[in-house]
């Protein structure tokens, strides 16, 4: 039995697999204005499709659907099957309140309520 596949089929499994990918992933990627889905994200970086997807380099934003994720500065790792893969230099998630400078204490009241 041979594992050699034809070109054509290797290619026609590649751009199957890609197309799963991008419908079942909800990240996606922001360079300027315009947003990339992203098809893998991993600790070390992510992956997105190498035909449709400019070259990206500095600082870019990861969302989860509308969600803000993280901000991060990346750099290009190297680009296989069809997809090109980032790694991060800088990751920082993205927090949806402000630090606190201060210790609050678990049983306190979350607000005062005054009697007129």
């Amino acid at each position: 039995m041979t594992t050699y596949l034809p070109r054509e089929l290797q290619e026609g499994l590649w751009a199957a697999r890609l197309a799963t990918l991008k419908k079942t992933s909800r990240l996606r990627v922001q360079v300027g204005d315009d947003f990339y889905p992203v098809l893998r994200l991993w600790r070390e970086g992510f992956a997105v499709e190498d035909a449709t997807t400019p070259r990206m380099r500095g600082l870019v934003d990861l969302y989860e659907g509308g969600r803000h994720l993280y901000q991060c500065l990346i750099v290009a790792s190297d680009a296989d099957s069809g997809e090109m893969r980032y790694e991060f230099k800088r990751n920082t998630a993205i927090a949806d309140h402000a630090a606190l400078d201060f210790y609050r204490e678990p049983d306190a009241p979350s607000g005062l309520l005054t009697y007129e």
